[in-house]
């Protein structure tokens, strides 16, 4: 099997494969790369009820559903792919993946974000980033929250609606960010709780989570809080540190790019939530994979 394309997507998050669907459509040759699962940050979506043509549905059903479509277009797909090294400098863009060369003529960077680690985690395995992912082992059990914006309140409801029995939420900061309705909703539950102006110390346990230790940021006073897992919900940084020496990035480290997703070399482009934005949605994503698609596809034929 030929591993030249016409162009290689990194990435198969909404932007990703929004920009496979359209490049396909060209009839382009496309090679869709993903270090995980296919879906990026949507596949953490409990609900997802702000997307044309759906009322509601779930973030991993989407993506499946956009997956399927994705792979029927005769676009290759792989994930689970580490990549080695990349040149994305001259007219053939060159990727090492698992001992395999890839070659194409176009790029389209769609790495999307990642959350933003605890710094105290270490390699404690109860200390997750996603509670659709993670949360079933918690049921009847104890669980804290760390971010107080939208994602971690809305992830404290969830899990508790999949049936934790104590939660504690808390924000290093001295107030919560998310939506005043979604706080209401938490502070009617009887067996949830928040703390503003609270860091996490330690992490403590012989082998297996079993208290972390707080930190009152105003008082300075400790306390010692019984966890049995922990959820991370403090932001989300771009993944961009492979492209660090070749791409133009932003003091934030986000790629930068002109209206029509060209980045600082030709031929390459990127979409989605690792460009500078002011609105990172579902349908944004898709409007920038839908750019970049369409603009590889116009610079592969001027450059023949």
């Amino acid at each position: 099997m030929s591993n030249e394309y016409d162009v290689i997507i990194l990435g198969g998050g909404v932007a990703g494969m929004t920009a496979a669907v359209y490049a396909a459509r060209a009839n382009l040759d496309v090679l869709l790369l993903d270090e995980n699962a296919c879906g990026g940050l949507v596949n953490w979506t409990k609900e997802v009820e702000n997307m044309p043509s759906y009322a509601s549905i779930g973030g991993m059903e989407l993506m499946e559903r956009m997956q399927k479509q994705v792979e029927s277009l005769g676009v290759t797909v792989e994930e689970a792919v580490c990549i080695d090294s990349m040149d994305l400098s001259g007219a053939v863009k060159r990727i090492e993946a698992d001992d395999e060369t890839y070659t194409a003529k176009a790029v389209i960077v769609a790495t999307g974000r990642k959350p933003v680690p605890l710094p105290v985690a270490g390699d404690c395995e109860q200390v997750h980033y996603c509670a659709i992912c993670d949360g079933a082992p918690y049921i009847g059990k104890r669980v804290l929250i760390v971010g107080g914006g939208n994602s971690g309140f809305d992830e404290a409801i969830a899990l508790l609606d999949l049936g934790v029995s104590e939660l504690t939420l808390v924000e290093k900061m001295d107030r919560f960010f998310a939506a005043q309705s979604t706080q209401d909703a938490l502070a009617a539950r009887e067996n949830a709780s928040t703390r503003h102006s609270t860091e996490v110390l330690s992490l403590n346990g012989n082998g297996k989570l079993e208290s972390v230790t707080l930190r009152n940021m105003e008082t300075g006073e400790e306390s010692e809080l019984q966890c049995d897992g922990v959820f991370v919900f403090m932001g989300q940084q771009p993944g961009t540190d492979a492209f660090a020496e070749q791409l133009r990035l932003d003091e934030h480290g986000y790629i930068i790019t002109d209206d029509v997703m060209a980045t600082s070399l030709p031929g390459v482009f990127a979409a989605g939530d690792v460009r500078p934005k002011k609105y990172r949605q579902i349908t944004t994503a898709m409007a920038d994979g839908t750019i970049a698609a369409l603009e590889a596809e116009r610079f592969i034929h001027t450059t023949r």
